[in-house]
């Protein structure tokens, strides 16, 4: 499986279906076709999975090299984010969202059969009651990990080897990043998993009822952060407050390195007037030794 994940990193990186910005690739599409192409993968396929990448997810792949792999091994990267979405429209990129709690929402009401099995790793017995109940699901396999997952390699293949053994068209990987995206890597290692892994965070808290998403007037105004700030002060003002500004500093790089890499390729665009001006010049110097000689 490194093998193919080295194939992806390249493809993804090489395709015209992505768009890189910042300091991440993302796939150009919106929530729509993520939806349908989710849908449309066969389920006997090898495991592939789905990371939505946020302001934090960014600022932390800046340092993170162990979350820069994992993300360069998803089958597709959706921007989580308005946020992104205002700043890639600022810079003159045009950055599609699908955020991961509307990706989930919308597979669970217009994709999911009740009547299906669905595996899910992470989340509460309560949630994962709300969710079932609310949802009429009738064949869900959940795995609880224990917590400090990240520094546990064997509760990490505990994990993946559930989800192998559970096979469902759909694999819910919702124990927080990058702990999660470490499970979908080690689904990609042993071979045997099958389906689609989504990464999505604490999209089952929203659905489940343990959390409150923003109002839409909220998500409209690209200020479902300072919702979920407000909600949780203890647990966020970090992220919020002193991690997520620092894609202010992210995108002025960012920027600085799009110019130079603009100019080189201006520069390299015109080879053939390179070699005309190198031309004329070598002309003019053999006939100016041509004039001496004469």
């Amino acid at each position: 499986m490194q093998v193919a994940a080295s194939e992806t990193f390249v493809d993804r990186r090489s395709g015209s279906r992505h768009v890189w910005f910042l300091n991440s690739a993302f796939d150009k599409i919106g929530l729509d076709v993520a939806l349908r192409r989710i849908r449309e993968r066969d389920a006997g396929r090898p495991f592939a999975f789905v990371v939505t990448p946020n302001v934090d997810h960014l600022v932390r792949l800046e340092t993170d090299t162990v979350l820069a792999t994992l993300y360069a091994q998803a089958w597709l990267t959706v921007c989580d984010s308005r946020v992104l979405e205002i700043v890639g429209r600022i810079s003159g990129e045009s950055i599609d969202v699908a955020p991961g709690s509307d990706l989930t929402e919308r597979l669970f009401e217009t994709v999911i059969d009740p009547a299906e099995p669905l595996t899910i790793v992470g989340g509460s017995k309560e949630v994962i009651d709300a969710v079932t109940a609310r949802y009429g699901l009738a064949d869900v396999r959940w795995h609880e990990p224990p917590m400090g997952l990240r520094d546990n390699p064997e509760a990490i293949a505990d994990c993946a080897r559930f989800v192998a053994e559970n096979p469902a068209r759909f694999v819910l990987i919702c124990v927080g990043s990058p702990q999660q995206e470490l499970v979908a890597e080690a689904c990609l290692d042993r071979g045997d998993c099958t389906g689609v892994g989504l990464c999505v965070g604490a999209s089952l808290d929203f659905l489940g009822g343990k959390a409150r998403r923003a109002p839409e007037w909220m998500q409209k105004a690209r200020l479902e952060w300072l919702h979920r700030l407000l909600q949780e002060p203890r647990r966020m003002w970090r992220r919020y407050l002193v991690d997520g500004p620092k894609v202010v500093f992210l995108w002025r790089r960012w920027r600085k390195a799009r110019r130079q890499l603009r100019a080189l390729e201006r520069s390299l665009s015109r080879p053939e007037k390179i070699k005309e001006r190198a031309l004329h010049q070598r002309i003019r110097r053999l006939e100016a030794q041509l004039a001496v000689r004469d």
